[in-house]
């Protein structure tokens, strides 16, 4: 009998315009934790989707085998059936439905069209408890935070009698503790005979608990390494993710503020639904000219919650405060337009459902925030529309066969590039930008990071939030740090470490800490 339990034998998969696998071939041995890496729009997703029957053979060249047998899925069933199972990086729950009904949706047994839903809370039990999630298995889905949800996903693969489990950036949207314990959960799974495969952009946690280690650039597979064997680095992974050596993850740039273009004081926001509970309580800040500023803290520290309040009213029952733009008045933005028109840009964290229209071309999503500025007597000039358009598909690399390609027919880290751009056609003076690199590979980040740094070259200023700590420091002049709703500390970049970050976030008393005065 074979050790592999998946092997793919010159696989290749066509999209419209595009090859997004090219004669790829890969071996999963039994039992092992095997990482896929790759730069964004690389083929891991579409390879994943292919193995786990998203797309049935006759929608591919070359072979799967799975358990020694050739595969002929054609639906992610047919799979399921056999113990494979698949958590995407955009969680399929329910959420309306508690998380035993999500557990078990669409493979309950009934007797004489009778569901026992006791019996199906007892069971949901079970695998809650192999995952560590303490909730009760009636709790709605929608109540959960997006760590524990992960778990309900994979609590839901291993009912299904999981042989091989294929998560795909499974850590993306997770806190430090959260990812911690979801590397943890994998890593007890192997112990337990399964099969893990793991797309990660991370490559600190692909080499924390990977075994083996498989590299895909533009479709085809690069490389494989044994992480022990052969001693492998997040270099020699980098190098053949991007084709070249990528020497420094932060660019360098010299820092010079200017004068101070945005002062918030004293701002709280009340939540959308709990009208007197404060989300965000008191904060005051400022952004000078050409300047990044990030914002760092905890899930839930109220960061996107601060921002969103302060473009244009997105967010909250009401807020209070005074906010103040480019030196002058006292200002009130009480929508988006209004915001857009005051020089401030906004980049969503969540691009799928706040940030990009999937169903419209790439063109209309970049346009969309600029059409009055690309048109003349009320009329869009589609000329100039296609020539803007594709000015920022040149020079941020966005990787489409046409400016007519559906924004959902993108990678992650490609989509990330169209939101980013319509932002920047917008050419906003104080611009917001939460979570720019979540979910996109590293040679991605660093073209992001070079955006970010021509934008302040230029004189704008920059409000950045950021769960992922080096980012933060290796890229802002000042980090505020937040958490439960309230600015906690301020550090400039030169003392900024992860210690003093985490050190004020989870400070009891003492409110606002001002640049490095808890550490002189």
């Amino acid at each position: 009998m074979s050790e592999y339990i998946l092997e793919i034998e010159n696989l290749t998969k066509e999209f419209p315009g595009v090859r997004a696998l090219d004669n790829v071939s890969l071996k999963v041995k039994k039992g092992e934790i095997h990482s896929l890496c790759g730069e964004n729009g690389a083929g891991k997703s579409t390879l994943m989707s292919v193995v786990s029957g998203v797309y049935p053979k006759s929608a591919y060249e070359g072979k799967v085998f799975y358990k020694g047998r050739e595969t002929n899925y054609h639906s992610v069933k047919d799979s399921e059936k056999e113990g494979l199972a698949i958590i995407h990086q955009e969680l399929a729950l329910s959420p309306y439905l508690s998380i035993y009904e999500n557990i078990f949706l669409g493979h309950m047994k009934t007797t004489l069209g009778v569901i026992n839903w006791n019996h199906y809370i007892k069971e949901s039990q079970k695998f809650l408890d192999r995952v560590g999630l303490k909730e009760n298995p009636a709790t709605i889905v929608s109540k959960l935070g997006v760590g524990k949800q992960q778990l309900v996903e994979i609590a839901r693969a291993l009912s299904k009698r999981v042989e091989l489990l294929i998560l795909d950036e499974p850590t993306s949207s997770l806190t430090d503790e959260e990812s911690a314990k979801l590397l943890d959960l994998i890593l007890e799974f192997k112990r337990q005979g399964i099969t893990s495969i793991m797309i990660s952009h991370k490559l600190n946690e692909a080499l924390k608990i990977a075994d083996t280690v498989t590299v895909l650039r533009d479709g085809k597979s690069i490389s494989s390494y044994d992480v022990k064997k052969d001693n492998l680095t997040e270099a020699m992974i980098i190098k053949d993710m991007v084709g070249r050596d990528l020497t420094r993850r932060f660019p360098e740039r010299k820092s010079r503020p200017g004068e101070t273009v945005m002062e918030v004081k004293h701002w709280s926001v009340y939540h959308p639904e709990y009208h007197t509970m404060k989300v965000v309580d008191d904060a005051s800040f400022y952004v000078r000219k050409g300047e990044i500023v990030a914002f760092c803290g905890p899930m839930g520290a109220g960061r996107t919650e601060l921002m969103m309040s302060l473009y244009g009213q997105s967010y909250g029952f009401r807020s209070e405060g005074e906010l103040y733009l480019h030196g002058g008045a006292r200002v009130a933005l009480k929508s988006a337009r209004a915001a857009l028109n005051n020089g401030v840009g906004y980049v969503s964290e969540d691009r799928k459902v706040l940030g990009l229209i999937l169903i419209q071309s790439v063109k209309v999503n970049i346009s969309a925030s600029s059409l009055k500025k690309l048109s003349r007597f009320g009329v869009v000039e589609a000329s100039r529309e296609i020539e803007e358009v594709e000015k920022y598909r040149r020079d941020l690399r966005i990787k489409t066969p046409s400016i007519n390609q559906l924004a959902r027919n993108l990678s992650g880290g490609n989509q990330q590039k169209v939101v980013v751009s319509r932002a920047l056609l917008a050419d906003p003076d104080i611009f917001i930008v939460d979570e720019p690199t979540r979910g996109i590979d590293v040679g991605a980040k660093t073209e992001i990071y070079e955006i970010l740094n021509n934008l302040v070259a230029q004189g704008k200023s920059v409000i950045m939030i950021s769960s992922e700590l080096p980012e933060a420091m290796g890229m802002a002049d000042r980090i505020y740090v937040m958490n439960e709703g309230k600015i906690k500390g301020e550090l400039a970049h030169d003392e900024a470490d992860q210690e003093k970050i985490m050190r004020i976030a989870l400070l009891d008393e003492g409110g606002v800490t001002s640049l490095g005065e808890q550490y002189e």
